[in-house]
Formats: structure tokens, C-alpha cells, sequence
């Protein structure tokens, strides 16, 4: 996990309670052991210093986004490579396995289930319901598992180190309770953005009290009582899973589709020619932490192909474009083919579009 936030320590600002018991009735059940009490900044340190190498475990998300519905029939429908965007609206069960730079992530889905596996520099997706695979040959020395399964159910490791990764002063943060996680007794880090100006209402990261490892996030929107989104581990064992889990071979007939290895060009490098790369170019960010607004391109969408066609059905008219609105999330797809996204109101999204 990324430790950029740890340098927001010294400005943490520490309520004596969350306003209003924002997160009240929705938590797991009480912790039976007590902690010994910590307060905020320690808490971040714990998650800063968990080295969790290895473990095995049951992941349970729920999401009351209010996405619309998505259209089954068109452009995209249906299809292996919009299967990720089914993982944004309700339940879904995950096994979890990772032993050093190997994960696997195996999404349970009624009849089928979708795997992302990570074993050496050997990259597999696998989707039961079409009998569909994906293969990349990741390049020597490549270490980031986390990256090489995004698209997956979220651990909450990882979207704990994604919701850190916005803290600012403005950020009130608390230690609520002790709760039980999976059976064992976790601290809760609770986050509230001061802003008006997000759709994110708060944030509730469970943390193993022993090895520091977040077991759960659960985030709530505004004007809504029920978490928006929610991750949690149900069973978790701290131990190396069986090197088999890791092991993949295609069953017969399925399509397998090889795909080159994605390169990464260093931070500050100059691209070849002199020439801006198309990555660098990819996206850009206005404004900072909860209040962010991300800038895709016109044209950016075309590589989404039929995720992209799902979505502009899912998206309702506004002036100069279509909305696709959720609780926590706003994407605003503009008719010169402009994309912003941000967790912040229509508004916000609009003023970001307007050439400056």
C-alpha cells in the first residue's frame, strides 16, 4: 500500500465524536476483547507497519450506488470486457489468496465465477461464463500484484490505501469502538470530510489490532442511511495459502486471448522523440482529496469500446453531454467526448469542464 497519506499525520485533526453518530447501525458486532486504546495517528501508523506477505480469506461487498441499471441488450451487453462494471451493483462473494507478489482474486457469481491470478510474471483472467481467458507475460521484476488484479473485487487493503491517499487537514478523523472482523478484534479508523462539496458523507476502515491489516471499509453518501459501498472480510486466515491456488491452466476450449505486457515509462522521463506519450496525456486532475475531478480526454473512451457503449446508455441528458450518476461517484461524458469524474455534484464536474 502506498504511504504518501503518512506525511498528513501532523495535521490530523481528532473530533471528540464523529458528529451525529454518522456510522451508527450499520457496524459489525462489538469486539469481545478489548484494545488497548490508540489514538488516530497510531492507527495510521499500525496500517503503515502491517507486513501481511500472506494470507487466505472470504470477501463480502455489498454496493447501493443507485446505478441504474444496466441495459442487457446493445453495443457492449453482455460481454466478458464489461463484466467488471456488473462488480459496481450488488452483492458478490470473493476468495482471496496472496503469498508474496502471487494473488488471486475468485469472484463467486451465481452460476460462474471470474478469476484474476497473479503467479510469477504470469498474468491470467478467467471468466466461467464464456469460457474466456486473457494471458500476459508481465516483464521480469514486475512486483505490483495489487495492480495486476484491479478490476476485481477490491481487498480492503487496497481500497483503504486509496481512501488514505485523500487525506487532508480538512478530514476529521476518530477511533470509534472496537469491533470483530472475521473473528478477530479490530480498531476502527473513522473519516469525515469537512467539505460540502463531496458526495462522500464518511469513511469506516477496520484494522486488524494485531498485524495492522484493514479486514473492512465501508463507505456512506450523503442523504443516505446505508453504506453506499462495502467491503469486509468474512473468514481470514493470516497464513500462506496452498501454492496450487496459483497454479492456472486454461480448461478445455476455452478462447484465449494473449495480451501484450503494459509498459511504464518512469516518472519525469522524457518520451521518445520528445514527443508527449499518450499515457501521460491520459488524464488530469483539478482540484485536491475528496473534491477531485478527473479529466479523461476526448477519445479515451473509445479504448473502453463496449464498457464505454454501456455506460452512455446508463447516462441520463444534461446540457453539453450525459450523466451517469451514483451516490459517491459522478461521471459527466460531454458531447466533444470529454470525460470528468469525481465524487462531488454535477456542478462542480460542469465548472472543471469550462476551458480556462
Amino acid at each position: 500500500m502506498a504511504r504518501k497519506w503518512l506525511r498528513w499525520l501532523p495535521a490530523v485533526t481528532v473530533p471528540a465524536v464523529i458528529a451525529g453518530g454518522v456510522l451508527a447501525g450499520s457496524l459489525p458486532a462489538s469486539a469481545v476483547d478489548p484494545l488497548p486504546a490508540k489514538t488516530p495517528e497510531q492507527v495510521l501508523q499500525l496500517i503503515a507497519q502491517h507486513r501481511e506477505a500472506a494470507l487466505s480469506g472470504t470477501l463480502e461487498q455489498s454496493s447501493e450506488l443507485g446505478l441504474p441499471e444496466l441495459p442487457q441488450a446493445g453495443p457492449g451487453a453482455g460481454s466478458s470486457e464489461t463484466a467488471w462494471l456488473e462488480l459496481l451493483t450488488g452483492p458478490h462473494t470473493a476468495r482471496v489468496y496472496l503469498d508474496g507478489t502471487d494473488k488471486r482474486v475468485q469472484v463467486m457469481d451465481r452460476f460462474a465465477e471470474r478469476n484474476a491470478i497473479r503467479h510469477g510474471n504470469e498474468l491470467w483472467f478467467y471468466n466461467s461464463k464464456d469460457n474466456t481467458a486473457a494471458h500476459v507475460q508481465l516483464p521480469a521484476g514486475a512486483a505490483d500484484r495489487h495492480a495486476a488484479t484491479e478490476g476485481t473485487v477490491p481487498t480492503p487493503e487496497e481500497l483503504a490505501g486509496k481512501l488514505l491517499a485523500k487525506l487532508d487537514p480538512g478530514t476529521d478523523v476518530s477511533v470509534g469502538p472496537d469491533i470483530e472482523v472475521a473473528g478477530r478484534t479490530a480498531y476502527q479508523l473513522l473519516l469525515t470530510p469537512q467539505s460540502a462539496a463531496t458526495l462522500l458523507a464518511s469513511v469506516a476502515v477496520y484494522v486488524d489490532g494485531q498485524s495492522g491489516l484493514p479486514l473492512g471499509v465501508e463507505l456512506k453518501s450523503r442523504g443516505q442511511s446505508d453504506p453506499a459501498f462495502r467491503t469486509v472480510f468474512t473468514s481470514l486466515k493470516l497464513e500462506a495459502p496452498d501454492a496450487s491456488v496459483f497454479a492456472f491452466t486454461p480448461p478445455p476450449g476455452a478462447a484465449v486471448k494473449e495480451i501484450p505486457a503494459p509498459t511504464h515509462q518512469a516518472e519525469g522521463a522524457t518520451p521518445p522523440s520528445g514527443k508527449e506519450s499518450k499515457d501521460a496525456r491520459r488524464s488530469t486532475v483539478t482540484g485536491s482529496g475528496w473534491e477531485a475531478v478527473v479529466e479523461l480526454p476526448a477519445g479515451t473512451g473509445e479504448s473502453m469500446s463496449g464498457a464505454a457503449a454501456l455506460l452512455q446508455q446508463a447516462a441520463v441528458p444534461v446540457p453539453g453531454g450525459r450523466l451517469l450518476s451514483t451516490a459517491l461517484v459522478n461521471v459527466l461524458i460531454l458531447d466533444d467526448g470529454r470525460v470528468f469524474a469525481g465524487s462531488v455534484p454535477l456542478e462542480r464536474l460542469q465548472a472543471a469542464a469550462v476551458p480556462r
